[in-house]
């Protein structure tokens, strides 16, 4: 019989509304039945691709047993964390204070107002039992422990990680962030790339974006070196998928061999990008193939018929974890046949497996370098190898497909549009501006409602008011496709939705923004992003907004605010910058010139296009063929075509061919 769930559009959601536990989804029903029979709450937050959350789902939630205990003595509570992020964050951070660990499943157990008392991740079933049946007992004979615990680790999280304004600012020295860039230097595997670890590896692009641009700024051979290794062994790793396109989400291992399979849209959004600025500082082969295949992935399998992104795509097929994606060396043969040991070969698939008796496909080396080294044709091996490739994806489509979740996001949509953005802006694919086009349409058409930003949309309606990240990755989506083609349709509807923002997300003690509007419901705290994750923070994307929109719209209160916002966080970029990436970029905006270039008159897309190469980092394009009220084009507009370039407010004089613009483009 389903439960409470059955009704909702999450498609994790609906993976529990059969269970035999009487899940309710998060909302006033559910609050108002534990306050009225005051009962103890079970909150579990998960997300449709999560490995373990299947497994303690499998183990315990449609096991009759543990359905009667936490339906006799609990309300119980599905969350999708990619739906309400606000308050996954707040009992992450619960648990995280609990038990110096985090990870989902998250599981929480609360008073009947909501406040946390106990928590923790994946439970095998009897532990599970176990920790139910102790909180059962305790909340029945002494409840005012459980109250009195609850008062104490709520205000630990009412005082959790403040923000303070900095009102005497240190200087933003290039000196400063060369250190920045030193400190994570030391902290990366030279070797196989990314973090120095013993266990799993993650991408982090924000990360590598950095390095580029110092890699740029000192002309530094080896923080370049470093960057493009992480990016090379990142590629050719088993954490990419070789045949379909598209980055899993991270590495089980150092040397991004085996991945936990689950492939989410944010990975691949800032992947792409990050591989579009690296191809257009080093011109790789590779980059340009992960690029390539990446984008048609994305338009293949996570692309809604009006233009959306989709959410993810699951660990797990049939129940088993990786089997759409890894081989047996006699499938292999028998597809491929005499070519078959050379894809064996650069791909390190063997008879014995090198994961669990099967194959996970994975290289160590670029298609060039393998021919180099076994004296075979360096024109044919790539090319048997894309066809070997094409084979087998062939085969591998006819298999049981990962689970979609199917889901739309904002702020997922907004990273995945700037990067269809970037990847046109680099490799001038006419099928990546469409995608981009497509996508800003379906944003402004569906999520864009009565001057609010909408978080979801599926089965053709969004629910739930966007957060700061929605905002700020749509609005910078936006920015970035208005800088690619000059149509101002984009930057006016980025500055609607950055109104909203500065209206109902400021926090005017600090001139942060909260992680929640002043119209949402708080659980606990309004929440200050502030340090990056997989994801960057909301609030150091929203302080690169401030940045460009003052600049774009004349408004120096606006870049003011960005240098203060980052003032207030300064302290932690310098002291733990592998988490604060996002706003070390922000930095260097101060550290290292930055230029406005405008360009306008009948040829200004002609120009605008010319301009993209050389690589240069640090650079914000307006334009147009017509007048414009657009401030930063005051006076700029005539039958000529003109380029200006600006640094701050003094700007060059005006010329009139690209070669010329570049000129005054300067490290």
């Amino acid at each position: 019989m389903p439960n409470h769930l059955i009704h909702e559009s999450s498609p994790y959601l609906l993976q529990h509304a059969q269970n035999p536990v009487n899940w309710y989804p998060w909302g006033e029903e559910a609050l108002e039945k534990a306050r009225t029979e005051n009962k103890l709450i079970v909150v579990s937050i998960g997300y449709a691709a999560c490995h373990w959350c299947h497994v303690m789902e499998e183990q315990s939630f449609e096991d009759e047993e543990v359905a009667r205990w936490m339906n006799e003595h609990f309300i119980s509570i599905k969350i999708d964390r990619e739906e309400r992020p606000d308050i996954d964050k707040i009992y992450m951070d619960a648990v995280q204070l609990m038990t110096q660990q985090g990870g989902w499943p998250l599981n929480v157990v609360t008073l009947p107002d909501g406040r946390p008392i106990f928590g923790g991740t994946y439970f095998p079933k009897e532990h599970w039992i176990n920790v139910l049946e102790q909180l059962s007992t305790l909340y029945r004979v002494n409840p005012q422990e459980a109250k009195d615990y609850a008062d104490r680790l709520t205000q630990a999280l009412q005082g959790l990680n403040p923000i303070v304004k900095m009102d005497f600012p240190k200087p933003l020295s290039p000196q400063l962030f060369q250190q920045i860039g030193q400190a994570w230097l030391d902290d990366l595997d030279l070797e196989w790339g990314g973090r120095k670890s013993t266990a799993s590896k993650f991408p982090l692009p924000a990360l590598h974006h950095y390095l580029l641009r110092m890699a740029f700024f000192l002309e530094d051979e080896t923080l370049q070196e470093a960057a493009h290794n992480s990016l090379r062994k990142m590629a050719l790793g088993g954490i990419y998928d070789h045949l379909g396109g598209g980055f899993a989400r991270y590495s089980v291992d150092p040397y991004w061999k085996v991945p936990h399979f689950e492939k989410m849209l944010y990975d691949n959004a800032q992947l792409i990008s990050l591989y579009a600025e690296a191809y257009q500082f080093d011109p790789q082969p590779l980059y340009q193939q992960v690029v390539a295949r990446s984008m048609a992935f994305i338009a293949r399998e996570m692309t809604s018929p009006e233009g959306g992104f989709y959410a993810s795509l699951d660990a797990d097929t049939e129940g088993q974890e990786g089997k759409y994606y890894t081989w047996e060396l006699p499938e292999i043969e028998t597809i491929l046949g005499a070519d078959s040991k050379l894809f064996a070969d650069y791909y390190n698939a063997h008879a014995q497996g090198n994961w669990e008796r099967t194959n996970v496909l994975f290289a160590l080396e670029t298609e060039e370098m393998f021919a180099l080294k076994w004296g075979l044709d360096a024109a044919a091996v790539p090319a048997k190898l894309a066809a070997a490739r094409a084979q087998l994806l062939a085969v591998r489509n006819q298999r049981t497909r990962p689970a979609l979740d199917d889901k739309i996001l904002a702020s997922w949509n907004g990273m995945m549009l700037k990067a269809c953005v970037d990847a046109y802006r680099v490799f001038g694919e006419k099928a990546y501006l469409d995608m981009a086009l497509k996508n800003a349409a379906f944003i402004r058409d569906h999520l864009w409602q009565e001057g609010i930003l909408y978080r979801n949309f599926k089965a053709g309606k969004a629910t739930i008011p966007g957060f700061l990240d929605d905002y700020a990755f749509v609005i910078h989506g936006l920015t970035a496709l208005y800088q690619l083609g000059f149509d101002e349709s984009w930057l006016t509807l980025a500055q609607q939705m950055f109104q909203q923002v500065l209206t109902h997300f400021s926090d005017p003690a600090t001139e942060m923004f909260f992680y929640t509007s002043d119209q949402q419901d708080v659980l606990i705290k309004r929440k200050t992003e502030r340090q990056d994750d997989v994801i960057p923070s909301s609030n150091a994307v929203m302080a690169h907004i401030l940045h460009q929109h003052g600049l774009l719209y004349g408004n120096q209160d606006w870049v003011k605010r960005a240098e203060q916002m980052l003032q207030n966080v300064l302290q932690d970029v310098t002291e733990n910058p592998t988490w604060m990436a996002h706003w070390g970029q922000l930095g260097l905006k101060w550290a290292y010139p930055h230029y406005e270039v405008v360009v306008t008159g009948p040829e200004a897309l002609k120009f605008r296009k010319a301009l993209e190469e050389p690589f240069y980092p640090q650079v914000l394009f307006a334009g147009g063929t017509q007048a414009s009220a657009l401030p930063i084009l005051a006076d700029r507009v005539s039958d000529t075509t003109y380029i200006f370039v600006c640094e701050g407010q003094s700007c060059q004089l005006p010329v009139k061919d690209p070669e010329a613009a570049r000129s005054h483009l300067h490290r």
